[in-house]
This record gives structure tokens, C-alpha cells and sequence, in this order.
């Protein structure tokens, strides 16, 4: 295989600049965002609150432009997050500010996602959330166009996404939010590094006089237009194939500098044995004489166990994954469906407290269930390109990041010589 492929926008940066330009001091645009249902679901919900947002033209591959408008922040309304964590976590606290009651929702199978520790913090906060007892979706933020703020405790071990979502509320707070972590795991640092990053880049001061502890001051963000970055997570599968068919493929508009946690991936691929390299703006990887069999902690970058679980399956020895035990809450518990759907193929897996091993075997075709997982399934295609007739069931669930894939994956494929 020897290919070049262009990633679409990343989906957390994505959903992020929606939130923070819905809150900005006035209109800014996204250049270069994700369209998927993740996206589309984070934009559905803001415009749903009275915020304007217009598809404009672009210059890029993958649609249009948004054009984002501020506004009072509306009620009324039922908000439908369908898989999206992103959109449940970040708009709740965002319905506290608005007018009157917003009701939150989301798909059958998303119900069970932990929301426990954001309810609680944001009652502590004043805000009157009833969850008629759950502490689960559905349920109702009776909204009264402000929200104190001030000091909260909160345990984000289920999600950095709890941090992120108050984070992002926070600067149009009274009085701003002093937010402390207490519990003793917090998973994806990246992803709250990002969040405070794309907050500073719009004027709003956040100190972090601890681990685990933030400080938001009270604030209106700048509007500006802002770049979105490809999504590097997304990009992960189709870099890993050089590994499986021992050939190279380039990811292009690769920056420099990143706060997904898609920007491990040249360090994690070359640990894993390929040969990485930079030039011009893109990332080139590399398959070396073999993958080779590691003992890594991906809590930091979690949303790559699935394709470095697929990795493994192909490795010179076992493979242990650690630090991503809150996986087992995603779109479906991940370690327990990467360990089925391995074993069914022939390779031997194990489920850890905190993670899984791999030990490779001798594999077979067979199906593989996505279980309403995009990164399931894209796993499921990395694999099939070494093993014939691996079967995924619903490889339509990529739509939830990444609507593009099969038509890239077809490219990516074409280029196997």
C-alpha cells in the first residue's frame, strides 16, 4: 500500500468551537469543520437554543463552512444528543444559562453513557436539574438565564468530558468557576488541555493552580474565526494500515502542534515498529520488518484501544493496553466488545481491571459486530485488510465522526498494489 489520504475536521475541536462561538461577543466562523452526526447533533441543539448558525462556502474538501451567530439563549426546547457525549456533556451546563427549561435526551443506545458527576456539580452550582432520580439521560435543566458559578468538586473519572462541559459554560458565569477533580483517575488530559486552549485563543483566562483544579474567570470569548484541524483520532486507522499491509501511507495537513490526542499516534505507530517521518505538512508512516508487541498506557489518548487493539492482533508478541478502563461507558463497553470480537477470529484476548491483553493467533475470517461503535467497526476494517471475509455488520456507524469513510477507505484500499 502506498497512499496519501485528507482527513476530514476534528470532531472535539469541532464541538467545542460551536459552544465557545455560541457564547462569543459576536458572529465568528468555523473554516474547515467536521460535518458528521456528532457535529450536526452540536449545531441541532444550538440552534435549537436561539443561536444562529449558517452554512457558508468553502474552500475545503468536505463541505461547508458555519457561520456563527450569538443569541440569547433560548428554552423550551427538547435537545435529541442521539450518541454524541460531546453534545450531552457540553450542553447541559450551557442549559442552565438559557431562559427556561431545556429538556435533554438522546438515542436508546446512548442512555446508559454516565452523567451522574455532571448533574451533581451543576446542582451544586444552583442549577435545578431533574433526572427523576436517575442521574442519567433523560432529563430536564430548568433553565434561568444565569448561573452563580463559583466552587465545585466534581469526580471526572467517567469523563474528562465533565470538565470540558463546564469549562466551556464557565466564563459567562456570574462570577466564573473554580472546578476541582476529586477523584483519582482522569482520563484524555488531551482533550481538557484542549478545551483550555481553544478558550484562551478567545481572550477568556484559565489558571490551573493544581492538578486536577481550574480556574475560570468570568468573561464574554472573542468572536473570531477559527481553523479546524483535521481529526487525527480518525486518521488513526488509515496510518495503521501501513502496518498491516506493509506499505506506507501519508496523512496530509498534519500540524505541527496539537492538543488531540491523535497527535500521539507518530510516537505510539513508531513504538509498535513503523517508521515515521514529517515533511510539508503531512505525516508519513511506514511499516519497519514487523508490528512488535508493547505494554502501553493509553489513558491519555483512549480513543485509539481500538486501533491499536488491531495492531496487536497482528503483532510479534503480546500486546497490554492500560489506563482505558472508562472505555467499558463509550458507545458500547469497548474492552469487552474488542476482546469478543477478537477471540471470535481466532485471536486470544483478556480483560483487565484497567485495560486488555492480546496475545496474537493465527486469524480467520468471521463477523464483526460494530455495536453501534464507529471505532469498532473501523477496527474491523484494518483487520480486514489482512484477513479475508471479515464481516462488519453496520460499517454505516463510522457517520458518527467520519461520513466519508468508506468512500476513503475504498481509496485507501485501491492503492494496495
Amino acid at each position: 500500500m502506498h497512499a496519501t489520504v485528507t482527513i476530514p475536521g476534528s470532531k472535539s475541536l469541532t464541538n467545542r468551537e460551536l459552544m465557545i462561538a455560541a457564547i462569543a461577543d459576536g458572529p465568528g466562523r468555523l473554516l474547515h469543520p467536521l460535518h458528521s452526526d456528532d457535529s450536526r447533533r452540536m449545531v441541532d441543539a444550538l440552534r435549537a437554543l436561539g443561536v444562529g448558525i449558517e452554512e457558508v462556502p468553502s474552500d475545503g474538501l468536505y463541505g461547508p463552512d458555519l457561520l456563527v451567530t450569538p443569541a440569547p439563549l433560548a428554552g423550551d426546547v427538547t435537545i435529541n444528543c442521539g450518541q454524541a457525549g460531546t453534545v450531552m456533556r457540553f450542553i447541559a451546563p450551557l442549559a442552565g444559562l438559557a431562559s427556561d427549561d431545556v429538556h435533554l435526551t438522546a438515542d436508546a443506545n446512548a442512555l446508559h453513557r454516565p452523567m451522574g458527576a455532571l448533574i451533581t456539580g451543576l446542582r451544586d452550582l444552583g442549577v435545578d436539574v431533574d433526572d427523576e432520580g436517575t442521574w442519567s439521560l433523560p432529563f430536564t435543566v430548568r433553565g434561568r438565564g444565569r448561573i452563580r458559578g463559583g466552587r465545585v468538586e466534581i469526580d471526572a473519572s467517567d469523563s474528562s468530558q465533565f470538565v470540558s462541559g463546564l469549562l466551556l459554560a464557565a466564563p459567562r458565569f456570574d462570577v466564573g468557576l473554580h472546578l476541582v477533580h476529586t477523584g483519582e483517575h482522569l482520563p484524555s488530559l488531551p482533550h481538557i488541555d484542549m478545551t483550555i486552549e481553544s478558550l484562551s485563543r478567545r481572550g477568556i483566562r484559565i489558571e490551573r493552580p493544581a492538578v486536577g483544579e481550574w480556574l475560570v474567570e468570568a468573561g464574554v470569548p472573542r468572536a473570531k474565526d477559527v481553523a479546524i484541524e483535521p481529526d487525527l483520532s480518525n486518521a488513526a486507522p488509515f496510518l495503521a494500515a501501513a502496518l498491516v499491509t506493509g506499505g506506507e501511507v501519508t496523512v496530509s495537513g498534519w500540524p505541527l502542534h496539537s492538543t488531540q490526542p491523535g497527535a500521539l499516534l507518530p510516537d505510539i505507530l513508531h513504538a509498535l515498529g513503523a517508521h515515521t517521518s514529517r515533511h510539508a505538512g503531512a505525516l508519513t508512516v511506514r511499516a519497519g520488518d514487523g508490528i512488535r508487541g508493547l505494554d502501553i498506557d493509553l489513558s491519555a489518548a483512549s480513543e485509539l484501544t481500538p486501533t491499536i487493539a488491531g495492531l496487536a492482533a497482528f503483532a510479534d508478541g503480546p500486546t497490554t493496553i492500560r489506563g482505558v478502563g472508562h472505555i467499558r461507558t463509550h458507545e458500547t463497553d469497548r474492552i469487552a466488545a474488542l476482546i469478543g470480537n477478537l477471540r471470535a477470529l481466532g485471536c486470544e484476548a483478556e480483560e483487565l481491571p484497567d485495560g486488555l491483553r492480546i496475545t496474537p493467533r493465527p486469524l480467520h475470517g468471521g463477523a464483526w459486530p460494530a455495536h453501534h461503535d464507529h471505532r469498532m467497526a473501523t477496527t474491523g476494517a484494518l483487520i480486514g485488510l489482512r484477513v479475508p471475509d471479515v464481516e462488519i455488520d453496520d460499517i454505516g456507524t463510522t457517520a458518527k465522526t467520519l461520513p466519508e469513510f468508506t468512500q476513503l477507505w475504498e481509496q485507501l484500499t485501491g492503492a494496495i498494489a
